[in-house]
C-alpha cells in the first residue's frame, strides 16, 4: 500500500527495528535523518519524484520500498532508468516480490524501462545492498543488512549490475616510496590545501564543479546540483574539520579535492534514533571531545584532465596523505574510503598499495521492466 498518512510514516520509518531488532550491528538512523531525506523541501525532490509503500499481513507492516524516478538520471540505450530503494523485509519471498511488483508498477507508470537499486533516494545518497562484511557495524552514511536480502532481491528477479567497494585503510600507513617520490616531482605545480571554512561557500561550489567534472564518465553518474551540494556541505560543517578536508590545486587552479568526517554512527548507537530530550547535548559532547576513533571518506574527486596521468595520481595519493596525517594526530585509527566503483581499478590499486584492506561490499541490482 502507498504510504500516504502521518500514521504510515511512523510505521514506515519504525519497520527496520523488527528486522535488526537482534542484530548487534546495525546502528539505528536518526529519526530526523529519516524524516528529513523524505521532506518535499529536500533538494533532490526539485528535480526528482519518490513513493514510499509498505506491505501489511493481519494488520502489521511486513515489508518496505520506495519507487525513484530522478529526472537529471542520463539515458542508457535511450531507456529511462528508475530507481528502488529503502527496502526491508521479513524473510519471505512473497512479500518481497509483490513489493518489487508494485515498485516497478509505479515506475512504469512514470515512463520508466528499467529499475535499479537500492538507493535511499539516487545514487549521490547511500546505496547498494551490504553483501560482504556484515560482522562489523555501517560507518557514517553507508548501509547494513541481513544475509537474506541477497536472496529476495534476486528472487524478484533483479541482477548485480555493479559492486561499490569499501576499503579500511590505517591512517598509520607507510607511504609508497613510489608515491612519494610522484609527488616530489609535482611539487612545483601541486598545492594543498585544506578548505577555506572563513569562504565555505565559495570553497562548496568549487568541490562541486570538481565533483560533477571528476564523476561525469562514471558508471550511474548524476549531477548533484547547487541546492544538493549546498545542503550536503551545511550537514557535513556540523561535524567537520578544515584539517579533515583537503583542495588541490594545479598551477593556482582547483583540481581536486578529499573530504572525511569522524563516524557519527560511532557516537550515536546508543541514543535509540532520537536526540530528544537529551541525544544533542550527548552527541555534541561526544563530537567535542573527539570521541569518535573511526571516520570515512566519503567525497573525493580528481577533475578528468588529470584522471589518467602521473598528475592525477600524485594529487589522489597527496590528499589521502595530508589528511590522514590529521585524522591519526585526533586518534582516529580505522578510516574507511567508500564507495569506489569495482571498475575504478586505479583507485582500488593505489588503497591496497597504501595498506587498504576490502572489508565491505555493497551491491546495485537492475531488471528490464515489463
Amino acid at each position: 500500500m502507498p504510504v500516504c498518512s502521518r500514521r504510515d510514516w511512523q510505521s514506515f520509518h519504525a519497520f527496520p527495528g523488527r528486522i535488526y531488532a537482534d542484530d548487534p550491528h546495525w546502528v539505528k538512523p536518526l529519526l530526523l535523518e529519516s524524516r528529513a531525506l523524505w521532506s518535499p523541501r529536500t533538494p533532490w525532490f526539485e528535480h526528482a519524484r519518490a513513493q514510499a509503500f509498505l506491505a501489511w499481513r493481519d494488520q502489521r507492516p511486513v515489508g518496505r520500498i520506495s519507487a525513484q524516478v530522478d529526472d537529471l538520471q542520463p539515458l542508457e540505450q535511450g531507456r529511462k532508468i528508475g530507481y528502488f530503494g529503502q527496502f526491508e523485509c521479513l524473510d519471505d519471498r512473497e512479500i518481497a516480490r509483490a513489493m518489487f511488483a508494485q515498485a516497478g508498477r509505479w515506475l512504469s507508470r512514470h515512463g520508466c524501462e528499467r529499475v535499479r537499486g537500492p538507493y535511499d533516494l539516487g545514487i549521490n545518497q547511500a546505496c547498494g545492498l551490504l553483501v560482504e562484511g556484515r560482522d562489523s557495524p555501517p560507518m557514517i552514511m553507508m548501509g547494513h543488512a541481513p544475509a537474506y536480502y541477497q536472496g529476495l532481491i534476486e528472487d524478484a528477479g533483479l541482477a548485480r549490475e555493479m559492486d561499490l567497494l569499501a576499503y579500511l585503510l590505517p591512517p598509520d600507513f607507510d607511504p609508497p616510496q613510489a608515491m612519494v617520490r610522484l609527488l616530489e616531482r609535482s611539487a612545483r605545480r601541486v598545492r594543498l590545501r585544506p578548505m577555506d571554512f572563513s569562504n565555505f561557500k565559495n570553497e562548496i561550489s568549487v568541490l562541486r564543479d570538481i565533483f560533477n567534472d571528476a564523476w561525469s564518465a562514471n558508471w550511474g553518474f548524476v549531477p548533484l546540483t547547487r541546492a544538493e551540494f549546498k545542503r550536503m556541505g551545511d550537514e557535513m560543517r556540523k561535524i567537520l574539520k578544515p584539517a579533515y578536508t583537503c583542495l588541490a590545486e594545479v598551477d593556482g587552479e582547483p583540481a581536486g579535492f578529499l573530504v572525511a568526517l569522524p563516524n557519527l554512527n560511532e557516537l550515536i548507537r546508543d541514543l535509540d534514533g532520537r536526540l530528544l530530550p537529551t541525544g544533542w547535548a550527548r552527541l555534541l559532547w561526544r563530537l567535542a571531545r573527539n570521541r569518535a576513533s573511526s571516520a570515512r571518506v566519503p567525497l573525493m574527486g580528481v577533475r578528468q584532465v588529470y584522471q589518467r596521468g602521473a598528475l592525477g595520481a600524485a594529487i589522489s595519493f597527496g590528499m589521502i596523505d595530508a589528511v590522514r596525517r590529521a585524522l591519526h594526530a585526533d586518534g582516529i585509527r580505522r578510516v574507511e574510503v567508500s564507495w569506489i566503483l569495482e571498475t575504478n581499478r586505479g583507485m582500488n590499486s593505489m588503497i591496497e598499495a597504501m595498506g587498504g584492506q576490502l572489508y565491505k561490499r555493497y551491491r546495485l541490482y537492475g531488471r528490464a521492466l515489463t
